[in-house]
């Protein structure tokens, strides 16, 4: 019979059937490398604590991803990848470790070696472009343990890209030449269905612990640092007035320009005649560029230093990076080859001492260091840049892959591009610097780079480039001008304080018309955050002289500077006192002070918390003074207020205010806590309540509608008026009450997020010990848990559908904390089996762990607070899935003990062979997706709140 299969595919054929035999034979037997001795958790090195705390600050999300993609043309194996992958992961302990924190400290900790890590194949028409940087941006959980993640874009049978997306915490520019290496060697083995031995790593804790123990040998190198950069003040750069950019974001602007063959070997040549290499060669450029822009002779601009250095950092991933501050003076208008050596002796003596970390720094130099908005001295950075690292997979052709996150991690960047098509890069964010400027300076680092190439003996004031010239204005504040321009505001003021915070006037054209809080949201929207008022106040006409000019003496509630006074005032005045030392004045400097980032994220969560009202760390800095940061405080209350007056009671078929949250159960435990924590983050709230307990809930931002689960037409009206549900309403409710409750809200639910508070008994019975997180769930179910089962499956089908938007399921273990409706579950149910015998003085029988094989018996549980703060994650960031809420695990031997303690009791506590039915939980539950919303905060732990609950005087 005739055969179309040619010698040469007949070949290959054989040559595919020949692996696949190997890999099926060998695959599963390939060595794991040998474990790494788990010291236990380790201190973060000062790279990876900077990482943690722009996480916390709320500068993570994307961008601190570590994208690395390669263009594959020839057969891919992905079944061979993903084992290589795995493999390397196993390896390289960084690879999987979480954050957490104890106390102030932060903590880096090994997790288990995955099993398999996922390479999710998509079929893409064109480069898929859009598609890797969305992949890209998604953002980590560093407490949950930042996997690398993968992804293959198939463009054709044997044309592919490969994605791997790291976080900066795990890896810098150096690890990826090694995790190349690494993963081409382990691909081959691989494919070849053969075991590969490597040597064992260095790992990057031992790294990060050498680090911790030398920290003490700093002092020498603070005190160099602290006296190069005395005096040196943050650059300021022409901003523009009305960026277009969220204030949540860094959006970047990158300018590329080709630079002529010549010129780049001329730089070389002129480097050695100055004894400097071309980095040092471009750093002088791009230091005469800026002196040109600005007009400035005193500069600093930073570079990354490396501390890989010596055969025990050889083949080491992690993060080994460190900014070196370079301080330079330009006066004097030297010949540009004079520049080079200035900038050569600068960057040796910064080399010298790149020991020190930045951070530490910073903190040496206090409030000098930092910009009015908190911005810290180095906002300017350079560098040489050269070809991207590729993953020269075998028996494939492979070229790097450019993926843009489109942020830009400083103000403003030059970078010299020593590839096979020279060019020279400007890269700066769209609210750090005007567009026309930045243009300027791109075309002037240009031009600048060709000229000295020519002639390095020309003057700084003969380059090309001139002064930045400031558009010609009136002397308004930006944010008059918005308001003077808004067609509701007939007149508006914002004079300049010399004390306090900023504020702005508006007198509006007719009643009726925009609120203080909408008025400043427009502000928000349209300007730069250091130039948003921290109030703006309405006004029936502005005072002003017979001239016409503004009388700022009678504008009302101008700052002085007197005393704080008012709850808010008080309670920011307490917490600097007590993480600073010291009582702050009203206009005393956080950073002068002693403040740092990580005391900004824990004087903000301090205030957050007590005060209900939305503060991160990077508020802290950017209001930096008690009265500057009451009058954000004030002003934050006052938005709250007046959305909340502004809205009146929803009734049925009336939409909701934009952006409002429906909650079920806002009467009960959880959704007590879910209702603080909406209201602290200023979310407009709607709570479902029978009229009897309305009165439970209303006020504070929220809108109160009535019904239950019971009254599913009154259901379904709800869900219609709101933007995002929280369904929590169903701990007590029957399954069949349940169930017809969800079908009703899933089938009027078309847009939006939803998040369903479920419970761990939707697991059942597991065979494991460790339950992950969307494990399948093991007969037998209670009826309580497959009703919730049902309820998720329910929701997850109608999720993405018909304009819907994502869905989340929050399985919940036992919640506790201070409420009413949480203490009756603590003194009944299965903790009420101890906590009664405990408060009888009877004896208290408990498994003894083995029994039954099984080598522990306890409780899950979960803070309230922490359940609310993870419920709430999900409207921003739906999981898609099901996730975990917990906040540990306690046996029932130390609960009885601790209960037995609490309640003054003497019961006997005794271990049998046997176990209560009740009392029969040997689980403990994964919970990574929700980590960083569940850490815990102060009074969290279990000791506290159990204390909390007993405690009858506060029932």
């Amino acid at each position: 019979m005739a055969t179309d299969i040619t010698p040469s595919s007949a070949a290959l054929q054989e040559e595919l059937l020949r692996r696949a035999r190997a890999r099926a034979g060998t695959r599963r037997a390939a060595p794991v490398p040998t474990a790494v001795h788990d010291q236990g958790p380790a201190p973060l090195s000062h790279a990876q604590r900077r990482m943690w705390l722009m996480d916390r600050l709320g500068q993570g999300g994307s961008l601190y991803s570590v994208p690395f993609a390669t263009r594959l043309h020839g057969p891919l194996d992905v079944d061979a990848f993903a084992v290589a992958l795995t493999m390397l992961v196993r390896r390289h302990a960084i690879l999987r470790t979480r954050y957490g924190q104890r106390g102030d400290e932060p903590y880096q900790e090994t997790l288990p070696a995955p099993g398999t890590i996922a390479v999710p194949v998509v079929e893409v028409d064109g480069d898929g472009a859009q598609a890797l940087a969305a992949e890209a941006r998604r953002p980590f959980d560093l407490a949950a343990g930042p996997l690398p993640r993968a992804l293959v874009l198939r463009h054709g049978p044997q044309d592919h890209t490969v994605l791997l997306t790291f976080h900066h915490i795990t890896i810098d520019g150096g690890s990826l030449e090694t995790v190349a290496d690494e993963l081409t060697q382990l691909y081959a083995a691989a494919v070849d269905g053969r075991p590969h031995e490597q040597p064992e790593p260095p790992q990057y804790t031992d790294y990060a612990r050498r680090e911790h123990a030398a920290a003490g040998r700093l002092d020498a190198g603070l005190g160099h640092w602290t006296r190069r950069l005395a005096g040196a003040v943050p650059l300021r750069l022409p901003r523009p007035a009305h960026p277009s950019a969220g204030r949540d974001t860094r959006p970047a602007v990158a300018r590329t320009t080709k630079l002529d063959a010549s010129v780049l070997p001329a730089l070389r040549e002129l480097g050695r005649q100055h004894r400097a290499t071309l980095f040092t060669v471009s750093l002088a450029a791009a230091f005469a560029a800026l002196q040109r822009f600005t007009g400035e002779d005193d500069l600093v601009i930073g570079c990354a230093g490396t501390h890989r250095e010596g055969k025990a950092m050889r083949g080491l991933v992690g993060l080994c990076v460190n900014t070196l501050p370079v301080r330079v003076n330009l006066s004097g208008d030297p010949e540009f080859g004079i520049l080079v050596d200035r900038v050569r002796d600068a960057l040796l003596e910064a080399q010298e001492h790149r020991d020190v970390p930045f951070d530490l720094i910073l903190e040496r130099l206090g409030a000098a260091a930092r910009d009015a908005d908190g911005t810290p001295l180095v906002r300017i950075t350079a560098d040489v840049l050269r070809a991207p690292t590729a993953l020269p997979l075998p028996g494939t052709s492979a070229e790097p892959v450019e993926v843009g996150l489109g942020e830009a991690k400083f103000d403003l960047s030059f970078g010299l591009m020593d590839t096979d098509e020279p060019a020279c890069l400007v890269q700066y964010g769209q609210a750090a610097l005007a567009t026309e400027a930045g243009d300027q300076l791109a075309d002037a680092f240009a031009d600048l780079l060709a000229a000295v190439a020519v002639d390095p003996e020309l003057t700084l004031s003969r380059l090309p480039g001139r002064p930045w010239a400031v558009p010609a204005d009136d002397d308004c504040h930006p944010a008059e001008t918005r308001l003077r321009t808004h067609p509701q505001v007939s007149d508006a003021a914002v004079p300049q304080p010399t004390t306090g915070p900023l504020i702005a006037y508006a007198v509006l054209r007719e009643t009726g018309g925009p609120s203080p809080a909408e008025l400043r949201a427009h502000l928000r929207s349209v300007l730069a955050r250091e130039l948003v008022p921290a109030t703006v106040t309405l006004l029936d006409a502005m005072p002003r002289s017979a001239d016409g000019a503004l009388d700022a003496g009678r504008l009302p509630g101008a700052a002085s500077a007197s005393a704080l006074h008012g709850d808010r005032a008080r309670a920011v005045t307490a917490a600097f006192t007590a993480l600073l030392g010291r009582t702050p004045a009203p206009d005393d400097d956080f950073f002068v002070l002693g403040g740092h980032s990580l005391v900004a994220v824990q004087l903000a969560e301090r205030l957050r918390i007590g005060l209900r009202l939305p503060l991160t760390g990077l508020d802290v800095m950017q209001n930096r003074t008690p009265r500057a940061l009451a009058a954000l405080l004030d002003a934050r209350e006052t938005e709250r207020a007046a959305a909340a007056s502004a809205a009146p009671p929803v009734s049925r078929g009336r939409r909701a205010r934009e952006g409002t949250v429906l909650v079920t159960g806002g009467t009960g435990g959880v959704g007590a806590f879910l209702l603080r924590e909406l209201a602290a983050q200023g979310r407009p709230v709607l709570a479902l309540a029978r009229p009897e307990s309305a009165h439970l809930v209303a006020g504070d931002g929220v809108d109160v509608v009535e019904g239950d689960l019971t009254d599913l037409d009154g259901l379904r009206a709800a869900v219609e008026s709101a933007d995002a549900v929280i369904h929590a309403a169903c701990t007590f409710t029957r399954p069949e009450v349940d169930v017809a409750a969800m079908e009703a809200m899933v089938d009027a639910w078309h847009s939006g997020p939803f998040v369903f508070v479920s419970s761990v008994d939707a697991y059942g019975r597991p065979t494991e010990q460790w339950v992950a997180e969307e494990s399948a769930s093991r007969q037998p179910l209670s009826t309580y848990g497959q009703a919730k089962l049902d309820c998720e499956q329910m929701l997850m089908r109608a999720a993405g559908t018909g304009g819907r938007g994502g869905a989340s399921v929050v399985r919940s273990p036992i919640v506790w904390g201070p409420h009413d409706r949480l203490r009756d579950q603590l003194r009944w149910g299965a903790t009420g089996l101890l906590y009664q015998a405990a408060l009888a003085g009877e004896p208290i029988t408990l498994p003894r762990p083995s029994t039954a094989g099984r080598d522990w018996y306890g409780a899950p549980w979960v803070h309230a607070a922490a359940l609310a703060r993870a419920v709430t994650a999900c409207l921003d960031t739906p999981v898609h899935g099901v996730a975990n809420a917990l906040s540990g695990h306690v046996a029932w031997q130390d609960l009885a003990a601790e209960l037995r303690t609490l309640l003054g009791g003497d019961s006997e506590i005794q271990l049998a062979e046997r176990v209560h039915p009740d009392l029969d939980h040997p689980w403990h539950y994964r919970a990574d997706r929700l980590a960083t919303a569940l850490r815990e905060q102060p009074g969290e732990d279990w000791q506290s709140v159990l204390a909390a609950m007993v405690d009858t005087s506060q029932a």
